[in-house]
């Protein structure tokens, strides 16, 4: 199969379920919320690499043969409205203060810190609605808990929290950092390849591996941006390169070199395929956007 191809026509299913699915007010809607759909598309439809929800439909199309007449793009679609509504926050003078995502103006610069703060909280509140409104019963509450968990103060907001506090303090040690990364980033990714796990029907072993090759993935991608933000131009990144040797934070990159903080990702990939391949469907696809997401330049 050409995996490239395939990549291709799932990112149009993708940008089109969000087209269709994403916040529109009435036509009669005051001033306030015609602004506010407005600026939630403007974050979510701005493009990107759509890791989360590609994730979820290639996980589900694996494990789909147990749970047949389920639609996985309202899932896939939460998962990008909460992975957006924390770039849109992580972007907020109060935590980043970035001027550019995904090349172009961040939220707050293209309307204002308010705007962009409700935004960010209606699509979180959005992802929740999807769920509830698209899947019934043990579904829709399996959904729901994997996504309220990863999302949570324990795992996402948590590792941002602890993100802010190394920031301001003493550096991270490696395990701290390894923390970080397993929370603020690897834990929406796993969740969304376990997320499509429970929508395919899959066992407590296929979900255990994708728990685990999310995990793995999680951190391997989170290195790489580490990297890339230490060697990568902003025309390239569609974001400020450089801001975290700006900043003083310290990075993979900045506590291990460039060359172990390669070879972690590597290592780290290598896990996350061995996971993919012991899965009952044996897990090509995902193994493809495992190495695809290795080797990225942005």
């Amino acid at each position: 199969m050409d995996f490239s191809n395939k990549f291709t026509a799932e990112l149009a299913r993708i940008n089109g379920a969000i087209a269709r699915l994403a916040p529109a007010p009435p036509a009669d809607a005051p001033a306030g919320g015609r602004r506010l759909a407005e600026a939630m598309r403007y974050s979510l439809q701005a493009g990107g690499k759509r890791v989360r929800p590609m994730l979820a439909l290639a996980a589900f199309e694996v494990c789909a043969a147990g749970r047949p007449g389920v639609d996985p793009l309202p899932c896939a679609v939460a998962l990008e409205c909460v992975h957006t509504y924390s770039l849109i926050h992580d972007d907020l003078p109060c935590m980043d203060n970035d001027d550019l995502r995904r090349g172009r103006p961040t939220l707050h610069k293209r309307f204002d810190e308010a705007t962009a703060l409700l935004a960010g909280d209606a699509l979180l509140t959005e992802a929740f609605r999807l769920m509830a409104t698209h899947y019934d019963g043990d579904l829709s509450r399996a959904l729901s808990r994997t996504l309220a968990d990863a999302a949570s103060g324990a795992r996402l907001i948590g590792g941002q929290m602890q993100d802010i506090l190394a920031e301001r303090g003493a550096p991270p040690s490696a395990a701290e950092l390894e923390y970080i990364h397993l929370n603020k980033t690897a834990a929406l990714l796993e969740a969304s390849l376990v997320c499509g796990g429970l929508m395919g029907g899959a066992g407590e072993d296929a979900l255990a591996l994708l728990r685990e090759a999310g995990r793995r993935l999680g951190l391997a991608f989170q290195i790489v941006d580490d990297i890339l933000d230490a060697t990568a131009d902003t025309a390239s990144l569609g974001k400020t390169a450089g801001k975290d040797a700006a900043a003083g934070k310290t990075t993979y990159a900045s506590l291990h070199g460039l060359p172990s903080a390669r070879k972690i990702a590597a290592e780290q990939t290598a896990a996350a395929l061995d996971a993919f391949r012991s899965l009952p469907g044996g897990g090509a696809f995902p193994a493809w956007l495992a190495e695809r997401l290795l080797n990225r330049k942005n």
